[in-house]
């Protein structure tokens, strides 16, 4: 493999990385506190609200039910105003988030109603507030859950980012459909492949690593 080549896939590796990193992280700083106001609001939650969970329900839904290559699309007026531009990682990092908000949403959703609900009484009978309840009881207990959420996010966001390179997002998927796919440069596509199956065991690894650090099990 020429030095060219080499640069190459090094410079859309670091941009794989910048989109999934970046929009993992503001996804999952918007999606956890949506997933907790989900729990929160259900009918069986601490603060049953049945407009608020309806209304955040049918959002997270409707985003989550999307096909990604049609999100990308859909949210090309709203890209070109946050960041001047629709193509590029910059540009790829907006609808990869709004991706994967509601998607650790309903993972944090799920993750908090595993928490043993003889805890959550305990914890208002001695008088503890919402706020109390969340922070010292419910993400306590759900916290291997979540990082395991957050671990399938993560590998999701390996695959959108691959796809957000068909409409020039730039990363590996940018790389594979240009040179492998475009040029015919098969040995690109497999090396394209390669790299992101051992990118998605590494995230895949680490998480689980941190599951069982955190697990109480």
């Amino acid at each position: 493999m020429s030095s060219q080549m080499t640069d190459l896939f090094l410079s859309s590796f670091w941009e794989t990385l910048i989109m999934v990193g970046i929009s993992g992280l503001i996804g999952a700083a918007a999606g956890i506190p949506l997933g907790i106001v989900l729990y929160l609001t259900d009918r069986q939650g601490v603060l049953p609200n049945r407009v608020v969970y309806g209304t955040l329900g049918i959002v997270v839904n409707a985003v989550r039910s999307t096909p990604f290559i049609i999100l990308l699309v859909a949210v090309i007026p709203f890209t070109r105003l946050l960041v001047g531009s629709s193509i590029g990682t910059a540009a790829a990092v907006v609808p990869l988030t709004i991706a994967a908000a509601p998607f650790v949403a309903r993972l944090v959703e799920t993750a908090l109603r595993e928490v043993d609900r003889g805890l959550i009484e305990a914890a208002q009978s001695m008088g503890a507030t919402t706020g109390q309840i969340v922070l010292k009881v419910l993400l306590p207990e759900a916290l291997p859950g979540i990082i395991a959420g957050l671990t399938i996010t993560f590998v999701s966001l390996v695959g959108y980012s691959a796809m957000a390179g068909a409409i020039g997002g730039g990363g590996l998927g940018d790389l594979g459909i240009r040179y492998g796919y475009q040029r015919f440069l098969p040995e690109v596509m497999l090396v394209v492949v390669l790299i992101l199956i051992v990118f998605v065991q590494a995230v895949q690894s680490l998480g689980d690593l941190l599951v069982r650090r955190l697990s109480h099990k």
